[in-house]
């Protein structure tokens, strides 16, 4: 069982190789290590005119194994000769989107740092990221449908504790 979810990775920030800012071809690769499949990888576009400041906007979707913790971006550069440098990567935990009493379906927008290869910080990427829900899982939601079937309009309930027994409404 898996979650479909639709990130837009939407631009990065001081990005740099060796101290010095990154100037063009920029590209950034999503994975989900844990899904069993770890050549499955989803790229963007290449950017080549945002400099230290590339901007993608670009919408990618991809399933999740329901056990999944983290996804990883990586930000990389092609050089001049054709080879691949990655700039940084960060990890972005499930949890930040999904899960507890966070809104299912909504749009939740990310910024993570990026740690290069020598652990040291290395810009930031912004993404945006939804959960997107099947039909079946829309009749499995537990609470009262309002409004159009699309799962945007259910109501949940959240528990509420007084001294230590739950509050009867």
């Amino acid at each position: 069982m898996a979650h479909k979810l639709e990130i837009t990775v939407l631009s990065a920030e001081d990005l740099r190789i060796n101290r010095k800012l990154v100037k063009k071809n920029v590209f950034v690769c999503l994975q989900s290590p844990e899904s069993g499949r770890p050549d499955e990888t989803w790229t963007t576009g290449m950017e080549s005119e945002g400099g230290s400041h590339p901007k993608w906007n670009e919408k990618v979707e991809m399933e999740v194994p329901v056990h999944a913790r983290f996804i990883t971006a990586e930000v990389r550069e092609k050089g001049t000769m054709g080879c691949v440098t990655s700039i940084g990567m960060a990890r972005i935990p499930v949890s930040d989107f999904m899960g507890n009493y966070l809104p299912e379906s909504r749009v939740h927008f990310l910024s993570y740092r990026l740690w290069d290869r020598k652990c040291s910080k290395n810009g930031v990427i912004n993404v945006s990221v939804r959960v997107k829900f099947s039909e079946q899982h829309c009749r499995t939601v537990k609470g009262v449908p309002v409004g159009n079937s699309d799962c945007s309009g259910v109501v949940r309930g959240i528990p509420v504790w007084l001294n230590n027994y739950p509050a009867k409404l």
